[in-house]
């Protein structure tokens, strides 16, 4: 095993949001090798500084996995996962969030692409060929016994068995994306438009602006611009990455409800539950989407309970990886939420786990989350058409990074 710290410039304005600027896109990359040529790679974002920190608690969790053999590993992934979650020292850190819960996501990815390379297929193909128990077998239900047993889950998924054929059409016709990258927060107004129109020349029906200026006007004529620009039919998703008070969220949303969005993404404070759950009364039938700063399936069980999510934005580069995902997408289909992922992976991995979730589930093909920035440092970069993702064919889940490899 081993780690890379890997940055990537960006250039002026992108990526920025109401809380988030001048960053760089950073992945905490775990290299698994094995005895023949193939080798898995794991990645998790973050943001530059402290990528390093990532690396380092991922050398830690990753000693427990040397010498394992990479079918038996994942036969009962699950009990691996809670092991390593549960470090009786590095669980301080948590537990079961920030830097330790990071690098067991890179870790566990690395392992998902890994077993996936060695059976020579990808990802969602790997997913797809397993049957319930394998599946249930691959996750740490613990702490969830009050809302899914192991026997809801595995029933969730023979339930939809039967009319698995009914939804592979996707496959062909790929699934759908959306763009956020016309709408960052430091992008002016004519970056805005010209980005827009050019994403509509691509295809895309559907697009995040992100919120939160000091100055609410500033939002509010932003918002009303790009569905102006956009037409009414449009998809249009207003993004505040938590800069709102709940007043001010009240306020705000109350302010552009008029402009329609599709949803509303991190109104206020990511560990609020009951401000969430009061924005979300306010504003119905306007969902509240969150997840990119939700850390694991135990805060993601609290908002599904108590109303305050509507779409859920579980990403695997933030809880602990594709088990935990798989997890709260479970969850997710219990509590009958459409699932639509932050991808910190930049999509690469999450245009995989969306096609499960699609065809094992039943989850609704609502879209997946299209970032451009990082395409050409990847192997195998998302293939983006017509506003679709086409459907990956390579063996593993997309995450090799050029000139990243094990003892290079």
């Amino acid at each position: 095993m081993e780690t890379r710290d890997v940055r990537f410039p960006l250039e002026a304005g992108a990526g920025s949001d109401a809380v988030h600027s001048g960053a760089e896109y950073a992945f905490a990359t775990t290299l698994l090798g094995c005895n023949g040529k193939v080798f898995g790679t794991g990645i998790v974002l973050t943001l530059g500084l402290g990528n390093q920190l990532v690396c380092q608690a991922i050398e830690w969790l990753g000693k427990e996995l040397i010498g394992r053999e990479i079918d038996g590993l994942m036969a009962d992934f699950g009990t691996v996962a809670q092991k390593l979650a549960q470090h009786p020292q590095l669980r301080w850190l948590g537990p079961q969030k920030g830097v330790v819960h990071l690098a067991l996501a890179s870790l566990t990815n690395a392992c998902f692409d890994l077993w996936a390379k060695s059976r020579g297929v990808p990802l969602w193909r790997l997913l797809l060929d397993l049957d319930a128990k394998q599946i249930v077998d691959l996750l740490d239900l613990s702490y969830f016994e009050d809302v899914l047993t192991r026997d809801e889950a595995e029933e969730i998924l023979r339930k939809h068995a039967p009319s698995r054929k009914d939804r592979e059409d996707i496959l062909q016709r790929g699934y759908p994306g959306y763009d956020t990258s016309v709408g960052w927060f430091q992008y002016d107004d004519s970056q805005v438009n010209e980005l827009a129109r050019q994403a509509m020349d691509k295809g895309f029906n559907a697009f995040k602006l992100k919120v939160g200026s000091h100055k609410g006007e500033r939002d509010v004529r932003r918002a009303f611009m790009l569905r102006e620009l956009a037409g009414a039919d449009a998809l249009i998703m207003l993004d505040a990455n938590q800069q709102w008070t709940l007043p001010r969220a009240l306020e705000m949303c109350g302010k552009l409800r008029g402009m329609s969005p599709y949803f509303v993404e991190e109104p206020t404070h990511p560990d609020d539950i009951r401000a969430h759950r009061t924005i979300a009364e306010a504003i119905k039938p306007i969902p509240i989407a969150l997840g990119e700063h939700v850390p694991n399936r135990i805060m993601f069980k609290n908002f599904m309970q108590a109303e305050a999510v509507q779409v859920v934005q579980v990403d695997c580069t933030r809880v602990a990886g594709i088990s935990e995902f798989l997890t709260v997408s479970l969850l997710a289909r219990k509590f009958g939420l459409r699932v639509v992922p932050h991808v910190g992976d930049m999509g690469q991995i999450h245009q995989h786990l969306v096609l499960f979730n699609h065809i094992a589930m039943g989850h609704e093909a609502v879209f997946l989350e299209c970032i451009p920035h990082l395409q050409p440092h990847f192997v195998n970069p998302a293939r983006i058409e017509n506003g679709v993702y086409v459907t990956p064919q390579a063996p593993g889940s997309s995450s090799d990074l050029k000139g990243v490899r094990p003892g290079k």
